[in-house]
């Protein structure tokens, strides 16, 4: 009886994560649009990614805050008009992330890899950027995305 109470504890604990995860993608689909980004790492490999774009002042200011569950090869793709130092933080974010900061060409300025979650510490980007894109911690390692990779996107705007 206990082996079937703990069975029963634990399927709904995962309905529940899973209701959870739900719940969070879907208000992120209305609040975003998304993006198909191409990257270009450097051993030779390419790897699409899904990215919901923040370009508006409140939605760069919401990003990933509140966030429980962001799935595998999913991040968020936060676009500025110029170039700048930008800098980022972690307040309310509840999962670790790698924060890829990228030129205006789509090439990669630095990253900093597996972030602290809740922290109010800045995360900045060596030189000016016009980019960040959030992905789950661990990832860019993974895709061996690095300082000699390069991203590309659809609507990415192209100097003339």
């Amino acid at each position: 009886m206990r082996a079937l109470l703990v069975l029963v504890a634990t399927l709904a604990s995962a309905a529940s994560a899973a209701q959870t995860t739900a719940a969070g993608v879907a208000e992120l689909d209305q609040a975003f649009a998304r993006t198909v980004i191409v990257a270009h790492a450097s051993e030779n490999a390419c790897h699409q990614l899904q990215a919901y774009v923040a370009q508006t002042t409140a939605q760069r200011a919401r990003g990933l805050m509140h966030v429980r569950h962001l799935p595998a090869r999913t991040g968020m793709l936060f676009v500025y008009g110029t170039d700048g130092y930008l800098s980022m933080w972690m307040k309310n974010t509840y999962i670790p992330l790698d924060m890829l900061f990228i030129r205006a060409d789509g090439s990669i300025s630095s990253i900093a890899y597996d972030t602290e979650p809740q922290s109010l510490e800045s995360v900045a980007a060596l030189e000016p950027v016009r980019y960040v894109l959030e992905l789950n911690a661990g990832m860019a390692e993974a895709l061996r995305i690095d300082k000699y990779s390069r991203l590309e996107w659809d609507d990415m705007p192209r100097d003339e």
